[in-house]
């Protein structure tokens, strides 16, 4: 069995592979997934919509439904704002749903065994580094513009900048505070990106480890896959919000107490 799982080749690609292109414009197996998972969405939440116009329910509308309130009140409970509150809903809750079926798309089996090119045609897309980074810049645009509007141009900057002459230990704290901006989002696009990836691998490797048993425990393993993906786009969504509320959180006159508080409670915003 060793020697058999030794001789196996197991297609691990870090990167997303070019499968065609268009005028130029390289089309990638993720990009190809990531478009199934948009459609997919669309699809869904179509019927969901349509359901609901007509007055007609049932356990699949009643469970969206759920989900969709559930989250609208967490939002509404860290963004004391209800006007605030429903301007990042909708971007908080694309984000979720689209992570969410982008990451079961990791799940599908077979979806490594189509190949075009010696290229797997289908990949999730949450599995590919420049997507989840990509959504944590979005997230990151979208803090810093409602923390533009909150506190004003200058009022946003002091959350970073501030005179070290005049308070040198607020300044040290600004300055962690501008490195924290960043290597929050990066942490963020990282655990996506890296519990997918791993997910991935980790299916392969069971499918090749169990050959013939394969199928009837790739399913337990498939199953938490599809937990671990719910918990990592909610982990996605939360924080999108959480950063967000911290960010419009006002600070008052700018006294140095409620300046040196804003970086401890994002540090532990981050930390969970």
């Amino acid at each position: 069995m060793i020697t058999t799982v030794a001789a196996t080749e197991i297609p691990v690609h870090l990167a997303s592979q070019e499968l065609f292109s268009i005028g130029g414009f390289g089309v990638t197996n993720s990009l190809l997934t990531g478009g199934v998972s948009l459609i997919l969405l669309l699809i869904v939440f179509g019927y969901v919509t349509s359901m609901v116009k007509r007055g007609k329910y049932n356990r699949f509308v009643g469970l969206v439904q759920w989900a969709f309130e559930g989250m609208l009140s967490q939002i509404d409970s860290v963004i004391p704002d209800k006007k605030l509150a429903r301007k990042v809903a909708p971007l908080a809750l694309t984000i979720f749903f689209y992570m969410l079926f982008s990451y079961w798309m990791s799940v599908l089996p077979g979806l490594e065994s189509i190949t075009y090119n010696d290229a797997s045609v289908l990949r999730s897309i949450a599995a590919d580094l420049n997507f989840t980074f990509a959504v944590a810049i979005i997230v990151m645009v979208m803090v810093q513009f409602y923390a533009f509007r909150a506190h004003g141009p200058i009022g946003n900057a002091k959350r970073y900048l501030r005179n070290p002459l005049k308070d040198f230990v607020g300044a040290f704290e600004g300055i962690l505070e501008l490195i924290g901006e960043f290597s929050r989002y990066a942490a963020l696009s990282l655990r996506m990106f890296g519990n997918c990836f791993a997910g991935e691998i980790l299916l392969l490797i069971i499918a090749v480890l169990t050959s013939y048993l394969s199928v009837a425990l790739l399913p337990a393993f498939m199953a938490f896959e599809l937990f671990i993906g719910f918990i990592q786009a909610y982990v996605f969504f939360i924080l999108t919000v959480i950063f967000t509320g911290l960010a419009v959180e006002s600070h008052g006159s700018h006294d140095s107490s409620s300046e040196h508080s804003a970086p401890d409670h994002t540090a532990k915003a981050t930390s969970e």
